[in-house]
């Protein structure tokens, strides 16, 4: 993990927490269009191309944030000091819908006690 830390330490600090907050809400919200949309307009228009396409196309892109949130956890866990059982949480929360967002609000803060 070391050449993960190498790479982001050319960024300030400012920048790496902008990145993460905006990862974990479009995280959300690409889970929110995998499951909330896609899944259950295939399942009404289990014929359609259009569906399919669809769960395709935002998976992928939910899969590209998904794989962002994981590796910007590395840095931001620097940045906010967070121990290994805050660290690991982060990193479990990426894999339960919309828990990404509770990282963003409770987690990802300097005045946390």
């Amino acid at each position: 993990m070391n050449f993960i830390e190498k790479f982001f330490s050319k960024y300030s600090q400012e920048k790496i927490i902008k990145w993460f907050k905006q990862m974990c809400v479009a995280e959300a919200i690409s889970c929110f269009l995998l499951y909330g949309v896609a899944m259950i307009w295939k399942r009404y228009d289990d014929e359609g191309l259009l569906p399919t396409i669809f769960i395709i196309i935002v998976g992928n892109i939910h899969g590209l944030f998904f794989t962002g949130y994981l590796l910007l956890c590395i840095p931001v866990r620097k940045i906010f000091k967070w121990d290994d059982e805050d660290f690991v949480f982060a990193l479990l929360s990426a894999f339960f819908p919309f828990a990404t967002i509770w990282v963003d609000k409770k987690l990802a803060r300097f005045d946390r006690e």
